[in-house]
């Protein structure tokens, strides 16, 4: 019988492999699967890795873009230019969108006989009203009416400043405090001591010897740019206050640099333009309790040109500061030469005792090469109007200070003044004070 033989595999056989082949598989499959998982769950840490640095880097700008405002308003600020004005009282009476304050000074005054108080006098030194309010978005209106000044010898009311203030113009290109303009009657930027002549910021009852300061109409540009500050303005530049009778304007311009808390830095450099001699008669800047006139009898123009430094250290309890400069008069006087080199300069120094008692000197001095009107402590009718120019002036002054409270501020001053001229000596001139400031 022929016997064949089965090639195939019997089940028995191809089971097992089958059984093995399907475990590696499965094997591979989850091993594979296990893997795709882990390569996954590091492509989503990494993702969210980015995602985080990316949101870091993020805040890390915005912060840093907030510190960047920041110091630009605080430049602004220590610039002296505020939306509700350089001398305005921080609190007052609000009345809706209004807001209403006062500041004023009362005291008691006495000069020696060539002096503008030669009879022991008690006076309103200073009472003023500030107003100010918002106008739009960005815009602001600020006033003040002075019922009573110490350069006055009326109590009329009169005008200071009146402005409106459109701040932060600076925001069509997206910065904060670059640029911000104010136009009406508004302080001449020049130097630093007119954003503290107000009884209740300055340390002593007088003012510096030479105490440049006005006010004027026209326009003033004034913003930060990181430390550094500016202030521009072009205004009318006579006394008058309400008319020009020159087309020539005053122009004005002060750069100021603050590199932190302690130092403050400025240059200012000024031209009152050309003034009518008749008309106009001064300047409206003051200067040396007077102001800038003509002093050529046959002068029907007149100018002054002015340059000046700053430099301000601040501490915890005082400060010292160091300003000195130049002014050119000219005028166009046919028969003669007239022109004049006015150097000056001032140093003040305030140091507190206690959280209420302060002591506050200053020192100051001024140079005319060939004689120049200067008014001083003096009588003005005899040292300012009259044929008296002085070639010398200094001033000293010591006084101590009393804060009773935020709002109130009691001091008493006595300065020894000296000068040179002609005509008159000027050693009969001394200051003694005393003087209650308050704000409300």
């Amino acid at each position: 019988m022929k016997r064949y033989v089965n090639l195939r595999p019997g089940p028995f056989r191809w089971r097992p492999l089958f059984l093995v082949a399907l475990c590696l598989i499965l094997v591979a499959l989850t091993a594979n699967a296990e893997d795709q998982t882990l390569a996954d769950e590091v492509r989503l840490l990494r993702e969210q890795n980015v995602l985080l640095q990316k949101q870091m880097q993020s805040q890390s700008g915005a912060l840093e873009a907030l510190t960047q405002k920041v110091k630009q308003l605080e430049s602004a600020q220590s610039a002296g230019e505020t939306a509700a004005g350089a001398n305005a009282a921080p609190t007052g009476l609000n009345l809706g969108k209004v807001n209403l304050s006062a500041e004023g000074a009362v005291g008691f005054f006495n000069t020696g006989n060539s002096g503008f108080a030669p009879n022991s006098e008690f006076r309103v030194d200073e009472a003023r009203l500030f107003l100010d309010a918002p106008i739009a978005e960005n815009v602001y209106f600020f006033s003040d009416i002075d019922l009573s000044t110490r350069e006055t010898t009326s109590l009329s009311a009169q005008l200071g400043e009146l402005y409106l203030d459109f701040e932060n113009v600076s925001q069509l290109w997206h910065q904060d405090g670059q640029l911000n303009i104010r136009a009406g009657r508004i302080n001449i930027p020049f130097g630093e001591e007119y954003q503290n002549r107000y009884a209740m910021e300055n340390p002593l009852i007088s003012h510096s010897l030479v105490d440049l300061w006005g006010i004027d109409p026209g326009l003033e540009f004034y913003g930060a740019l990181g430390k550094f500050s500016y202030a521009l303005a072009v205004q009318n530049g006579g006394v008058n206050g309400v008319r020009d009778f020159n087309a020539d304007k005053s122009v004005t311009a002060r750069i100021g640099f603050t590199p932190n808390k302690h130092w403050h830095f400025s240059v200012s450099a000024m031209r009152t333009g050309e003034l009518d001699a008749t008309q106009d008669f001064a300047s409206q800047l003051w200067f040396a309790e007077g102001w800038f006139r003509a002093i050529g009898p046959g002068a029907t123009e007149f100018h002054a040109n002015l340059v000046q430094a700053d430099i301000t250290r601040r501490w915890d309890t005082g400060h010292v500061n160091l300003s000195g400069g130049l002014a050119q008069y000219g005028d166009n006087d046919p028969t003669g030469n007239y022109a004049r080199d006015i150097l000056f300069y001032s140093l003040e120094a305030q140091q507190n005792l206690s959280k209420k008692f302060y002591l506050a000197a200053r020192f100051g001095q001024i140079f005319a090469d060939k004689g120049y009107p200067l008014s001083g402590f003096g009588n003005r009718a005899q040292f300012f109007t009259g044929n008296n120019p002085a070639t010398v002036l200094w001033r000293a002054s010591l006084g101590v200070g009393y804060r009773m409270s935020e709002n109130l501020l009691l001091k008493t001053e006595y300065s020894i003044e000296r000068g040179q001229g002609t005509g008159v000596a000027r050693d009969n001139e001394d200051f003694l004070s005393a003087e209650a400031a308050f704000k409300f």
